[in-house]
């Protein structure tokens, strides 16, 4: 059973359509044909601006897990030799601060359900029964839902292919950005911590280039999105910090 055809989540996406249909036709006289592009950043913009409260928590996770570091650190030396005691170590110190050390996901997964629906917005051919007028829009010449695989595949490489590289470089930077400010805030595992916690550090370390991949595989008007959602997380974060710091250290 197609996902998009099931009758709430239908229902929900032909909302979806008639909220970037109706502010497609509010900017179509200044945005010409990239009226519907333009929509989508509007659409990012919203969600966005509803997200900065998991924002701030996503921050904060931030400052208490350099609080805890040492803590931590000292976890890692004495139970390095018994992975399921640091473990249950770990969660409880989390547990006696009030803190999660799942924290620093949620604004993805908040995230997640909106990138589902612009993806259902621009691959499906009709909408709770009835026609998708949105696949026929276009950014620079590039229809919404092609994708950078499917132009490559078909050997249709311009323009689109220009306006991917645009909108992937500006994941590709935000995302090379966001690694060196999460490293350079992060405490690295000790020396002698367990092996397997000091790779699991260094990959997640490269988790931000995932992105990358996953905007040359969706749709265009995802791809969109991505690379707005990416750069308001880059600088909504860099501001958070700023504003939050003096709070986090008076605490």
């Amino acid at each position: 059973m197609d996902f998009y055809r099931f009758p709430p989540i239908a229902a929900v996406l032909d909302a979806a359509y008639s909220v970037v249909a109706a502010l497609s036709d509010l900017v179509a006289p200044i945005a010409g044909s990239a009226a519907a592009a333009v929509a989508i950043v509007l659409v990012t913009v919203l969600v966005r601006s509803l997200l900065i409260p998991v924002g701030v928590s996503h921050v904060r996770a931030d400052f208490t897990r350099r609080r805890l570091a040492p803590r931590l650190q000292e976890l890692q030396r004495r139970y390095k030799k018994k992975p399921e005691v640091l473990q249950r170590k770990t969660l409880e110190l989390y547990a006696a601060e009030k803190a999660s050390p799942v924290a620093g996901i949620l604004p993805a997964l908040a995230q997640a359900p909106v990138l589902s629906i612009v993806y259902g917005l621009f691959t499906q051919p009709a909408i709770n029964g009835h026609a998708n007028a949105l696949l026929v829009e276009h950014l620079g010449g590039v229809p919404l839902g092609s994708s950078l695989v499917g132009l490559v595949g078909g050997g249709a490489l311009w323009p689109g292919i220009a306006v991917f590289v645009v909108l992937l470089a500006i994941i590709g930077v935000v995302a090379f950005l966001s690694r060196r400010i999460q490293l350079r805030l992060a405490a690295p595992p000790t020396d002698d911590a367990p092996a397997v916690m000091r790779t699991m550090t260094a990959w997640l370390s490269w988790l931000p280039f995932i992105t990358v991949v996953f905007a040359a595989i969706v749709p265009l008007a995802a791809t969109l999105y991505l690379a707005v959602s990416t750069t308001w997380t880059l600088v909504e974060r860099i501001v958070l910090r700023r504003l939050l710091a003096p709070r986090a250290v008076a605490a």
